[in-house]
């Protein structure tokens, strides 16, 4: 049966390496969220300090609610803060701003990998919400090239979390060479790179989640078709 069955454990896998990642984040997000920077700096001023430095005084930062909802719009051209970093001096708050400063200076050198991940958007959307339910119809109906659809859906969403990760190692790397520049005390950037790190293994969590989910699938197929 598909809701009972010994693939399962790849399921809990996903999650708790999901739950393990979200963790790490969090303590090192709040860790380092209580220490201010000597810099007196915020979110938002070392943002414009970054894009201005960058050539790119027309974009826009604004703040926005929730907190971790940091991101840059490529298509609008417009980057975001959440509330909890665009008016902090922590730390924590200005390494975030600095990543997502990397996500705008890859649009504007025209980055391959974001503009992969850009285009796979659209695809990996459709893609991972039909890919399911396709599956499902073709398992309980034994029509395996229904199977085989849904399966391939699925591929496009693991792709965009594979192709999630150079893009969100390499903002992070621009982030750091920036920040360590003088931007920031030295001291300060043991902080940075904690939160940094955390924060790439959540995009290292749901790659391996999205794979061993495409396992379980592809396990589940082979089974109902041996049967």
């Amino acid at each position: 049966m598909f809701y009972y069955d010994s693939t399962y454990i790849l399921v809990l896998i996903g999650f708790l390496l999901a739950m393990a990642a979200e963790g790490a984040v969090r303590h090192a997000y709040n860790k380092w969220s209580d220490v201010q920077s000597r810099t007196g700096l915020t979110g938002r001023d070392i943002a414009r300090k970054i894009l201005d430095a960058g050539g790119m005084q027309d974009i826009p930062i604004q703040r926005i609610a929730g907190e971790l909802t940091d991101n840059y719009d490529a298509s609008a051209r417009v980057l975001s803060l959440s509330w909890s970093v665009y008016d902090s001096d922590s730390v924590a708050a200005i390494g975030i701003a600095a990543h997502e400063c990397g996500h705008a200076l890859q649009d504007a050198q025209d980055y391959v990998p974001l503009r992969i991940r850009s285009n796979l958007v659209p695809v990996a959307s459709v893609g991972s919400q039909a890919a399911i339910p396709l599956f499902l119809l073709g398992l309980f109906f034994s029509f395996r090239p229904l199977q085989i659809i849904g399966i391939a859906c699925f591929v496009f969403a693991v792709l965009f979390y594979l192709v999630t990760l150079p893009v969100e190692f390499n903002a992070s790397r621009r982030a750091i060479e920036i920040l360590s520049g003088g931007v920031i005390p030295e001291d300060e950037m043991t902080g940075v790179k904690s939160v940094l790190t955390a924060a790439a293994l959540t995009y290292v969590a749901s790659a391996l989640q999205a794979m061993l989910q495409l396992a379980r699938l592809l396990l589940l197929s082979n089974r109902r078709r041996r049967d």
